[in-house]
């Protein structure tokens, strides 16, 4: 470029030395050369900057569209998602309606189930103790101390109440059990085909209205004991030996109630049967500390009724003649029940 400046910067010098020096201005236009100036306009050639901003830009933002790719990931995801969300909600909600069948546990109750009918009237048998002192508890926890305590003659069932029997007196008097009430397993569930077993799932009140019906009344704690043992202090009905042959107890392997009076040998000195083992039995007397005891208990006082007896269930400790138990008065087992007294 500068030599292109130099030269025509020294024909406009030459240009005006001979337009100064001479007149003859016809040979100067011989400085055509000037056309070669203008053949320098190949500096216009300089048109090569277009190939600068060369388009090879252009090409480089369009990969960056081609991220475009992205779409087609979320579009799996999208589609993935919701199909599991159906299948899920189906497939729980088949298991709620299994839970249909709860109502049918409604045969707890089972109302119209019947042993007989109607059932045969109640005759049971009694047994009479007679008044006198006999000693009553032992050295153990509750039951201590032994006392001295004077009992009146008295009448007791020789036999617990059997099923038989309590459905003759809801028979007679559409009596509703305190289980029946609240919807729970019903005495009429453990008595199908079981018409001579000792009736369970009774509670003190159910008892007692029963004793009422016929007359009569539960028993006292002491009057039951002195049932149980007699006036020789013994440990069981039968004596002061073990015997898992006299009762059904967790040591006989029964498993549930049997027929009352089917252990003849556990009878107690008046005769009375099953003092020991098949079903416990509500007494009409509150838990109490015996005089001059100085066991305690929380659950002493005019809370709770006595059980006695022991039932199928219990092992050969808790079927002992002087064992004690208590529960409120609205309990109903499958191993409590009854008998009356007068």
């Amino acid at each position: 470029m500068r030599k292109l400046l130099l030269a025509v910067l020294s024909g406009f010098m030459v240009l005006s030395v001979s337009c100064e020096t001479a007149t003859e201005i016809p040979p100067t236009p011989t400085a055509t050369p000037r056309p070669p100036t203008s053949t320098s306009t190949p500096v216009p050639t300089a048109t090569p900057k277009p190939p600068t901003p060369t388009p090879t830009y252009t090409p480089t933002h369009t990969p960056v569209p081609t991220a475009t790719p992205k779409p087609p990931t979320p579009t799996p995801t999208y589609t993935l998602s919701p199909t599991p969300v159906p299948t899920a909600t189906p497939t729980p909600r088949p298991p709620t309606p299994t839970h249909t069948p709860k109502p049918t546990s409604t045969p707890v109750p089972t109302a119209p189930p019947t042993l007989g009918a109607p059932p045969p009237e109640v005759k049971a048998e009694m047994i009479a103790i007679p008044a006198g002192e006999f000693t009553m508890g032992s050295n153990v926890e509750d039951e201590r101390p032994p006392h001295v305590v004077f009992v009146n003659a008295f009448e007791i069932d020789k036999f617990e109440v059997t099923n038989q029997e309590f459905e003759r007196f809801v028979y007679e008097t559409g009596y509703v059990t305190d289980a029946e009430k609240a919807r729970e397993t019903s005495w009429r569930y453990y008595a199908k085909d079981k018409p001579n077993h000792p009736v369970v799932k009774v509670s003190w009140n159910d008892a007692r209205a029963y004793c009422e019906w016929l007359g009569k009344r539960l028993p006292t704690e002491a009057e039951w004991e002195k049932a149980a043992r007699g006036t020789d202090a013994r440990t069981y009905p039968w004596g002061n030996q073990w015997d898992a042959g006299r009762a059904n107890t967790k040591e006989a392997g029964k498993r549930g109630t049997t027929p009352v009076g089917s252990f003849p040998g556990g009878a107690s000195p008046y005769g009375v049967m099953d003092m020991a083992g098949n079903v416990a039995e509500w007494t009409s007397s509150w838990f109490k500390a015996y005089p001059g005891g100085d066991f305690y208990s929380p659950y002493f006082g005019e809370k709770y009724r006595v059980i006695r007896g022991g039932g199928w269930f219990s092992d050969q400790k808790l079927v002992r003649t002087t064992e004690r138990s208590c529960s409120g008065v609205e309990l109903a087992n499958d191993d409590v029940g009854f008998r009356c007294a007068r």
